[in-house]
């Protein structure tokens, strides 16, 4: 089958089940090299961000040579370049926003981007949502905020929390256009393996500064910490991330969105298999209370 004629139904939703079951390793291989490297805090952070794209974007080098230059309508390479740009934008902003407010806050307003999206939609491809879908996105976007707070269990207010819920806000739209972007990006003639050779490239160029500029270091650490760093490009990253960037190519942006939700549900089961971690009765209930709005939104997609 061609990556350009439309894949089934149970193939995409098979594409993004994969792709949130490996963006819900992230948080896992993040704790890990902290506990390896006996590091925190935003240079660290930083740090592997930086190099969890860097080596995405060499993992994506034979992409150069493939390259199909036929037949790409104008600006496929633009918005490209751009949604680099944006998921450059994105890691900084979302980690330093976790410096000045609380992780409850932070993680809440970055998961907005189904609010954004279905905004953006609106307002760029003229797709208006329904009201069942905006229903279920405020239904989805509920379980959202229970499951955080449930796995946070304890609140804090951070050092400035004006500037940090702004920050985790502003990662919230970078990482929205970042897939509105690919989507055009890729409907404009672009493969997926092309699409992300640019914006995995882009974003590392970008990133790479920024652990040095912190304090921080690429090298010294315990040789496990590179070993999580190369896990997480390999599964967040070159799994989760392209997995997502496909489908957002062939279903509506703001459901591939709400999917993307789920991520804190399985970073709980993974935290209890690994860390021992039980979750609260408020993720219980906030994974209930999200799958009951992500229901609703996909029921309210369908065409009438």
């Amino acid at each position: 089958m061609s990556i350009f004629q439309q894949p089934r139904p149970w193939l995409v939703g098979l594409v993004i089940l994969v792709g949130v079951c490996a963006v819900s390793t992230s948080a896992i291989f993040v704790r890990l090299a902290i506990a390896s490297a006996g590091v925190s805090g935003v240079p660290f952070s930083l740090f592997l961000s930086a190099s969890r794209l860097a080596i995405a974007s060499i993992l994506v080098l034979p992409a150069w040579r493939n390259f199909k230059l036929t037949p790409l309508r104008p600006g496929a390479w633009r918005y490209a370049g751009a949604a680099g740009i944006c998921l450059a934008l994105h890691f900084p902003t979302w980690i330093s926003s976790l410096s000045f407010t609380s992780i409850a806050a932070s993680t809440t307003l970055v998961n907005t981007n189904p609010i954004w999206v279905a905004l953006l939609c609106w307002l760029w491809f003229k797709e208006k949502p329904s009201r069942l879908t905006v229903l279920g996105i405020g239904v989805a976007l509920l379980g959202g905020v229970l499951i955080t707070l449930g796995d946070t269990g304890a609140v804090t207010t951070g050092s400035n929390p004006l500037l940090g819920n702004f920050l985790a806000l502003l990662g919230a739209w970078m990482v929205s256009l970042y897939l509105l972007l690919g989507r055009e990006a890729q409907q404009r003639g672009l493969s997926i393996s092309s699409y992300m050779a640019v914006v995995y490239t882009t974003a590392a160029l970008i990133l790479l500064p920024f652990p040095l500029i912190f304090g921080s270091s690429y090298t010294g650490y315990p040789p496990t910490v590179y070993l999580y760093v190369l896990l997480m490009a390999i599964f967040p990253q070159m799994v989760g991330h392209t997995s997502i960037n496909w489908a957002v190519r062939w279903i509506s942006p703001t459901l591939v969105t709400l999917a993307i939700l789920f991520e804190p549900v399985g970073s709980s089961f993974l935290g209890y298999l690994i860390f021992k971690e039980v979750p609260g009765l408020l993720v219980f209930l906030g994974a209930a209370i999200l799958l009951i709005g992500v229901a609703l939104a996909i029921v309210g997609s369908r065409p009438s």
